[in-house]
């Protein structure tokens, strides 16, 4: 949690483990079938408990998962985009490289923000 916090400019660990559950929930509600708990089997069981056991697999752009994960975590959607990036960032040095690359599979083209490397200004 320490190193989201510290990528995603983070102010307290509280607000942390909010983007983390926000950003998990709203992951997990956009993945289909057994990725969200297959996700979940390789993350600890604190980051794990935010996912779904089954994705819902529901159809949304970018705009509006960066809207979902501000409305749960209580942010602003540019904020939460820093917050998410920086979550995603986090899962994706935690789990296998083969479940990454199956999960962002189900993501759409536009997602690549998301998944993006460069630094995050708001």
């Amino acid at each position: 949690m320490s190193a989201v916090r510290e990528t995603g400019r983070i102010d307290t660990p509280d607000h942390a483990e909010r983007a983390i559950d926000a950003t998990l929930a709203v992951l997990g509600e956009r993945l289909a079938g057994g990725q969200s708990r297959d996700l979940a089997a390789q993350l600890p069981p604190e980051l794990a408990a935010s996912l779904p056991g089954q994705g819902g697999g529901q159809r949304f752009g970018m705009e509006e998962f960066y809207q979902r994960v501000a409305d749960a975590e209580g942010t602003r959607p540019a904020q939460a985009r820093q917050h998410a990036r920086a979550v995603v960032a986090g899962v994706k040095a935690s789990v296998e490289p083969g479940l990454f690359e199956h999960v962002i599979a189900q993501l759409p083209a536009d997602y690549d923000d998301l998944l993006g490397t460069q630094p995050v200004q708001h």
